[in-house]
């Protein structure tokens, strides 16, 4: 392993970073990632502005069914970075934080792709899944209820207003919305009516 992603095994200053990436298929051993957006947790506050995103150039280009649910052309990615490069600064933003996703076990999937040939092992984050703890929340208020872990029930009913979807930026951004009121959620007394 490179020395300078050391610190992905060893640093977690307590802060959380909420990821998303796109990609070209829904099928990890064909995707291709697209865009990667980062955005850190720390404590109730989403650091907007210091927030990581980048456009990947493929090896393939994205067919026409990719751009109407991604909106990234051929062109968009053409200007992108390679998916090492993309990686390597994503790494460098994460470190070893516990990352924040809605379906991270792909994310992370597809990111191992790429990041077990730079550092020789997969991504050793701690993952916090934000349907799950969705999940966990609903079955406090509803034991043994079904519950919906769709992204737009999941948003209303955590009175988010969630950005447009399919966008690595503003699902990252949503999806810290979203874990932020599972939290404040969590310190109320238990309230069905939620």
């Amino acid at each position: 392993m490179l020395p300078q992603y050391r610190t992905i095994f060893e640093q977690d200053d307590g802060q959380l970073v909420s990821i998303d990436c796109e990609t070209t298929s829904l099928d990890v051993a064909e995707a291709e990632l697209l865009s990667i957006a980062a955005v850190k947790i720390d404590g109730n506050r989403i650091a907007a502005s210091t927030a990581f995103q980048t456009i990947v150039q493929p090896k393939n280009a994205p067919n026409s069914d990719n751009v109407r649910i991604h909106g990234l052309r051929p062109t968009d990615v053409s200007a992108g970075i390679a998916p090492t490069d993309a990686v390597r600064k994503l790494l460098d933003f994460i470190g070893g934080r516990t990352l924040l996703g809605y379906y991270l076990e792909y994310d992370v999937a597809v990111l191992n792709k790429y990041i077990r040939p730079l550092i020789g092992a997969p991504l050793p984050n701690r993952n916090i899944e934000l349907s799950s703890r969705y999940y966990d929340w609903r079955q406090r208020l509803y034991p043994g209820s079904y519950i919906d872990l769709r992204w737009d029930i999941m948003a209303q009913r955590l009175d988010i207003a969630a950005l447009p979807r399919h966008d690595a930026m503003n699902d990252a951004l949503t999806v810290g919305m979203m874990y932020l009121a599972l939290e404040e959620r969590f310190r109320r007394p238990i309230s069905p009516s939620l």
